[in-house]
């Protein structure tokens, strides 16, 4: 997952992996840091929308 850096320790100590990166993709869920990353957060939304459903992903009806 990706944050602000101040919110690192939380993040690890709730078990997760943070990383700094302006976007991280992880099986369909679009992580961002900041307002300034929103450029490149939009293009892995549509990249991910565009990809469509993914194995083990809940079905919607």
């Amino acid at each position: 997952m990706t944050s602000y850096p101040s919110l690192r320790t939380d993040i690890m100590n709730a078990g997760g992996i943070w990383v700094d990166e302006e976007v991280q993709v992880d099986d369909g869920l679009v992580t961002s840091r900041r307002p300034a990353d929103i450029p490149a957060f939009c293009a892995a939304m549509v990249d991910e929308i565009a990809a469509g459903h993914r194995a083990g992903q809940m079905a919607t009806a």
